[in-house]
């Protein structure tokens, strides 16, 4: 689907825990996630500590959002 959007002209991050497979449907705005069964977040932390976990991702997609790239380009801490 990211790749159906970005065809319009509309920029995707694709925020997925299995990085190979966002390669493999060809996403061009990869953010890697936390793990499997909790992309965006980790219950085991701290109210505090998983906003920030939050936040991070928030704001690594939001910049990979804003970056331009040729083809797919995988953006790590």
């Amino acid at each position: 689907m990211a790749k159906t959007i970005e065809s319009f002209g509309i920029p995707v991050v694709h925020v997925c825990s299995i990085v190979p497979i966002s390669l493999a449907v060809g996403a061009n705005r990869i953010v890697p996630a936390t793990a499997i069964p909790y992309p965006l977040g980790n219950p085991e932390l701290s109210k505090e500590d998983e906003f920030k976990l939050r936040k991070h991702l928030v704001m690594q997609a939001l910049e990979a959002l804003t970056t331009d790239v040729e083809g797919q380009t995988v953006f790590k801490e």
